[in-house]
């Protein structure tokens, strides 16, 4: 067994894998990370076939390790310790103050372990609808939206928002900003920052039309803006899942009545 790069020829592998527990993930989120920080995303493999992964991505003062997964019949060895150990190494080296995860319940202990810290939960919301402004939209300016999310993380995530406004779709009002990523499995909402200034369901209901038998829309929420939670049940969302976000480090700036919606399923922020 040994440590190895995270490669594109593993993708595949990794998304069978994500699959099975029910992750979801897409191509498009992986070759991101291997762009953008391909010393922090990392495989465990048994002779040449990889059995464990970890993802890591590296923002200004701030860094998000995503994507741990060890293959079911190679769990209990301690593969995924050693792979967390090694890219808090390098996140470290690279100048992460901060590091940021989101811990599934099984995780939790084990990252308490290494040095983090819960600082707010994170629930899935799910729903059903289409999509009311996509078509003929104007992009919005990129220097409109990074002051809006400096707020709610602390931190300049540069890389994240020009590639979430390359791929998706971007839509703001003079409060904040909503995103939208088309997906095979569904629509997702994110990121979602809001200034705290104005009412965040305006811009909400211009993007989203709810309706039944349209594609499936989910985001993942902070638990400590409860407007949020209040505005999404209020439009018939329904809460999925939950997961601990967690940190280690130097104490963020963070601000989750800012954060309506992360950017991903826990990868990136």
């Amino acid at each position: 067994m040994k440590n190895d790069q995270f490669v594109t020829g593993d993708i595949e592998t990794f998304l069978h894998l994500a699959l099975s527990e029910g992750w979801i993930s897409s191509k498009r989120e992986i070759v991101f990370l291997l762009e953008k920080f391909p010393q922090g995303c990392l495989t465990c493999r048994d002779g040449e076939t990889p059995v464990a992964f970890v993802t890591t991505i590296k923002y200004d003062t701030s860094g998000w390790i995503g994507n741990l997964i060890v293959n079911e019949r190679y769990r209990g060895r301690g593969i995924g310790f050693s792979l967390m150990q090694r890219v808090l190494a390098i996140l470290n080296q690279a100048g992460a103050q901060t590091i940021w995860l989101t811990a599934s319940r099984a995780g939790r202990p084990i990252y308490e372990k290494l040095g983090f810290y819960a600082i707010d939960s994170v629930y899935r919301w799910t729903g059903e609808g289409g999509l009311a402004m996509i078509e003929g939209r104007t992009r919005v300016p990129f220097d409109d939206i990074v002051p809006v999310d400096i707020a709610g993380w602390g931190d300049r995530r540069h890389s994240l928002l020009e590639a979430i406004c390359s791929n998706g779709e971007v839509f703001a009002d003079k409060y904040g900003f909503l995103a939208v990523q088309r997906l095979q499995s569904g629509t997702q909402l994110g990121p979602w920052a809001n200034k705290g200034e104005g009412d965040a369901a305006l811009l909400l209901d211009s993007v989203v039309a709810p309706a039944r038998g349209k594609r499936t829309l989910f985001l993942d929420v902070p638990g400590r803006n409860v407007k949020a939670a209040s505005l999404l049940g209020s439009r018939g969302f329904l809460m999925a899942g939950e997961s601990t976000l967690m940190y280690r480090g130097a104490v963020p700036c963070y601000n989750p009545g800012k954060i309506y919606a992360l950017a991903s399923m826990g990868s990136m922020g």
